[in-house]
């Protein structure tokens, strides 16, 4: 039976297109409208914003039943008069015994009046349907609630993943536009399609299947979280912004100390006392111009480095009354109240060299502006590409691979892959008394859905001396590849060829998991066995082979899936972990946690090393701690060995262990 026809059963049920329900919701409502209409004294009392809506809504299809054609002309002109002037926003249940059951009456009327006056079917049928004419849904305000729940579906599908790429991964990259069009995307598909196009338009070299703008960003951020924390991730500081979005400075001009300061001539010379503080210069950025000074000011004597455009913000004198003058108020020139009245962006005091300052004061505000906006994007017409490589047949080519977590936000994790040859399965050809031998390493990572989420490819060469090459046969080349990914599961397919013997293919395929690393769980990263480990140059930090942070550290790879690996006994066990959640204790602002190493003989079983530290004398400010250890093995006899790190958190009364064995020849 269709809405709005009239049949020999339906008269019961349905009346000009609204439901018996509908007609006495209607009614009912009615009485509180009239109500609202007549008691002037009782709207003080206010109704939620929905529930008026309800009501609303509801009297106005009273309205339009009563007055749809069983009422006198009168009555009709009388209903909608009173609907135009009143007003819903009382609470009167005084009159509802009154009005209630002549508004039912006059509802139960008018459907007994059109079901007495309903012509008859012919022969059991209908003659024909009432149109009733519907609101446009396209042109139907939106209720408030019906929004709100909207917004509410709209965050709940945005939650996880999607949520953490936009909140803290891009946070400092991503445009208003792109923010802005990323909030109207409506499914999952679309916003990963969103994720590469976002990369894709940021990739300095699009013919290349890696993108190094992406693979630079979250170095950034590891190496942020990992020396501007703060009692919170390092990313999210002022330093950890700048440093993400435009990279090391060229010059850091560094007061970790603060302590005694003689104030340039523009600041108005003397000498004070200032707080931490850090100036941290840039030759040039692009979109904003040459030679960029940041200043950060340490001013509560905890580690937050704030940005400030105040210059006089580091004094930590300014407000002590007689103390830190500057040269023009020793000279009696000038008064310390003088800082405070200018009115401007800065409280310098008055000097030799403070003339211009005033008038720099809208350039340094606009730069400001600049520095925390998102950097401007070079690539903005790139369409998407796919790297498409060879299907590689041959004899197998055999090699190892190894691969590590190292977190970088939530949902961001960088997974190393290192790859190791023998350098006897590498074909070399001689030429002016140097063997050469090349590898060409192609790799990809794809979801679930098989879809291809990272693809890397690349010629490894190795040079050695002719003569030597025999004693080099037993000697190992290792390559080495970061790839940040969600966390998840993945599939790693990898293929090597030898360039001088075409027939000579290795594959390998592996399923990865990539963890997830909740903020309230103490976690850690994979514990890295590595033969060489040390800090890398300024100009290296965050970026090169074998590079996290600031340390390179390149990982021994088993010759086997769970197997140890192998140390010679004349070098040095070197092993690297990090540490992230640590607890913050909220009155020291420091964290409490316990660090225990431990070596143990797996042939006896017992401890041959044991060492204890505390986080607090390492990192005290910090939520994410980095164990770097280096131990020269020739004191150990041959044998297998496993290497234990305990980490007890005093704060959130957690602890964690990880450990690996590795054999000593």
């Amino acid at each position: 039976m269709q809405v709005g026809s009239l049949s020999a059963t339906g008269t019961q049920g349905i009346v000009f297109g609204f439901p018996v329900l509908d007609a006495f919701r209607g009614a009912t409502a009615l009485f509180y409208v009239w109500a609202a209409f007549v008691s002037r004294e009782m709207r003080s009392y206010t109704y939620p914003l929905v529930w008026q809506n309800d009501i609303r809504a509801d009297a106005l299809r009273g309205f339009q039943f009563l007055s749809s054609g069983c009422l006198p002309t009168t009555i009709k002109v009388a209903l909608w008069s009173i609907a135009a002037t009143m007003r819903i926003s009382v609470r009167p249940q005084f009159y509802s015994f009154l009005l209630l059951p002549f508004l039912s009456f006059a509802a139960v009327s008018a459907l007994g009046q059109d079901a007495t006056t309903t012509p008859p079917p012919a022969n059991g049928v209908a003659k024909g349907p009432v149109v009733v004419e519907h609101p446009d849904p396209l042109k139907t305000r939106i209720s408030d609630k019906k929004r709100f729940e909207q917004q509410k579906s709209l965050k709940a599908e945005l939650k996880g993943g999607y949520k953490k790429w936009v909140d803290e991964d891009v946070r400092w990259i991503i445009s208003d536009e792109e923010l802005a069009a990323f909030k109207q995307l409506s499914n999952d598909e679309e916003r990963d399609q969103f994720i590469e196009q976002f990369w894709l338009r940021r990739n300095p070299n699009p013919d290349s299947p890696e993108n190094e703008y992406r693979e630079q960003h979250y170095q950034r951020i590891a190496y942020a979280d990992e020396h501007f924390a703060a009692g919170k991730p390092g990313w999210r500081t002022d330093r950890g912004h700048i440093y993400i979005a435009y990279g090391k400075p060229d010059n850091i001009d560094s007061h970790p100390s603060g302590g005694q300061y003689e104030r340039p001539m523009d600041e108005g010379g003397g000498s004070t006392s200032t707080f931490p503080f850090e100036i941290w210069h840039y030759r040039y950025i692009e979109g904003i111009g040459d030679n960029i000074d940041i200043e950060f000011v340490d001013s509560c004597m905890c580690g937050d480095y704030h940005a400030t455009i105040d210059r006089s913000e580091k004094d930590a004198l300014k407000n002590v009354p007689g103390a830190g003058a500057t040269m023009s108020e020793q000279m009696g020139q000038s008064t310390k109240a003088d800082r405070f009245s200018s009115g401007g962006l800065e409280q310098l005091g008055k000097g030799p060299g403070t003339e211009g300052n005033q008038s720099k004061q809208f350039d340094r505000l606009d730069r400001y502006a600049k520095l925390m906006a998102p950097p401007p994007i070079k690539f903005k017409d790139l369409e998407a590409f796919m790297a498409t490589g060879k299907i590689l047949t041959g004899p197998p080519f055999l090699f190892d691979v190894r691969t590590d977590y190292v977190r970088v936000t939530n949902e961001t994790v960088l997974v190393p892959l290192t790859l190791q040859i023998r350098n006897k399965d590498i074909t070399f050809s001689n030429k002016d008394g140097v063997a050469m031998g090349t590898v060409n390493i192609l790799g990809r990572v794809s979801n679930l859905n098989h879809k291809v989420v990272q693809t890397f490819e690349e010629s490894v060469g190795v040079q050695v001396p002719s003569e030597l090459l025999a004693r080099k046969q037993n000697d190992m080349s290792v390559y080495w590849k970061a790839l940040p990914l969600r966390p998840g599961l993945y599939k790693i397919d990898i293929v090597i060829k030898d360039v001088n013997n075409p027939d000579h293919i290795g594959t390998w395929r592996r399923s990865v998991n990539v963890p997830k690393y909740d903020d309230d769980h103490l976690a850690a990263s994979s514990l890295i066995l590595a033969d060489q480990m040390e800090r890398v140059p300024s100009r290296d930090i965050g970026a090169g082979n074998f590079v996290i942070g600031d340390t390179k550290i390149r990982p021994r790879v088993p010759n086997a899936i769970a197997a140890p690996v192998t140390f010679h006994r004349g070098q040095s066990l070197n092993f690297w972990m990090q540490v992230y959640n640590l607890g913050i204790d909220e009155k020291s602002k420091q964290n409490g946690a316990t660090v225990n190493y431990e070596i143990t003989d797996m042939a006896t079983n017992k401890a041959i090393v044991v060492s204890q530290e505390l986080t607090n004398k390492l990192s005290p400010n910090a939520d994410q701690l980095t164990i770097e250890k280096s131990m020269p093995l020739a004191s150990l006899q041959p044998g297998k060995y496993q290497v234990s790190i305990k980490v007890n958190d005093g704060v959130s009364k957690q602890q964690i262990a990880e450990s690996a064995p590795f054999i000593v020849d």
